[in-house]
């Protein structure tokens, strides 16, 4: 020990240099790094009782078809019990990577996109990925490039439908792109991560028949975007089912004000009174049933309100909320888990995330 603790100062210059040119602190200075605590991949590898190259491998996310899956959870319980960290700054100057990804949303204000964003940013987390938030200036609008260069700055974008006209600048920087609840035929996404939306407005559609309703009103979503698309065809698709079954639809912008307003005309328009109104989000939904007490009617008695997306919203308001249950964090740990397999050149996961149909106090029979 008294040789090694003699050479502390010429190890430290080796380690310096080691680091630098080995991203995963494969080159010596191992004893020192040992030394004054900080555990190198040599010490991962012989805690494993693997090679630094399967080290590498495993915490790389390169380990698929060269490792096993059990080496690969020894490499990893091994550097969790030994704190191990790569050199991440070095590892980009190799890879020529960032290792940060930008999600782009429409807006912060929804809680939606914040679940996205913490499922995004925890699978970024176990691959040393940072994420960088994004929204939209304008809600749905042009959005300028976030950086000088996006491509210097990024390794690749995930983006909701919602936010798509924000995207052209970034579109032009080349980079990878995952698509969140967007059509699949648009070829400009390397991956889209897709909910059952058109399952989600069957199931609530089907419930309300049911319940022997047949006047609608479904209060659409004033934004021009694929996902209340398929909601509207969705909808107007099960209604088929029921030849003596009516819909009229009745746009709002994303706002309980707004909701409310254009509630409020729907009931009170000519001809009969629906006794049901489908909304495409929980937030229009929490306009229509103050709408539907402004009037002086009750809900579920006189008229059934319906949701979409199962907010925090939907349990906040009485009576509680009959919506579609959506897994927005499975959003982010699935928009995030394709641009890694983009990146690593790997197919993505396919399939649509199911959506689940929650049943509460704001419906009832017609």
């Amino acid at each position: 020990m008294s040789a090694v603790r003699g050479s502390t100062s010429r190890r430290v210059s080796i380690d310096t240099e080691a680091r630098v040119s080995s991203p995963d602190d494969t080159h010596g200075g191992a004893t020192s790094e040992v030394a004054s605590g900080t555990p190198t991949s040599r010490d991962v590898a012989r805690a494993a009782g693997v090679s630094q190259a399967t080290v590498s491998l495993v915490l790389g996310d390169k380990w698929r078809g060269r490792v096993s899956e059990r080496t690969a959870g020894l490499v990893r319980e091994a550097a969790r019990e030994l704190g191990y960290r790569p050199n991440l700054a070095a590892r980009s100057l190799r890879l020529g990577r960032t290792r940060t990804a930008l999600l782009v949303v429409p807006a912060l204000t929804n809680e939606f996109f914040a679940r996205v964003y913490a499922g995004a940013a925890r699978t970024a987390a176990e691959h040393d990925f940072g994420v960088v938030l994004y929204p939209s200036p304008d809600g749905t609008g042009p959005a300028r490039d976030p950086f000088a260069s996006a491509r210097a700055a990024l390794d690749g974008v995930i983006a909701s439908s919602m936010a798509a006209g924000a995207l052209a600048t970034i579109r032009g920087a080349g980079l990878p792109l995952v698509m969140l609840d967007s059509d699949p035929a648009d070829p400009g996404a390397a991956a889209h991560v897709n909910l059952d939306i058109a399952d989600g407005m069957r199931q609530v559609t089907e419930h309300l028949l049911g319940l022997g309703h047949r006047r609608f009103v479904h209060l659409a979503s004033a934004v021009d975007s694929w996902t209340f698309d398929v909601r509207a065809g969705a909808l107007r698709e099960a209604l088929r089912a029921a030849p003596d079954a009516e819909v009229r639809t009745v746009p709002a912008p994303l706002d309980v004000h707004s909701a409310r307003e254009a509630a409020e005309l729907a009931l009170t328009g000519p001809g009969p009174r629906p006794t049901a109104l489908v909304c495409d989000d929980d937030i229009l939904a929490a306009g229509a049933c103050k709408a539907v007490r402004r009037l002086g009617l009750r809900v579920p008695e006189d008229v059934s309100v319906t949701g979409f997306d199962d907010l925090a919203l939907a349990t906040a308001v009485e009576p509680e909320l009959t919506t579609v249950r959506l897994p927005a964090e499975q959003v982010g740990e699935r928009g995030m888990a394709a641009l890694l397999a983009v990146l690593d050149g790997r197919e993505p996961e396919g399939g649509d995330l199911p959506v689940e149909l929650v049943v509460r106090g704001s419906t009832a029979r017609a």
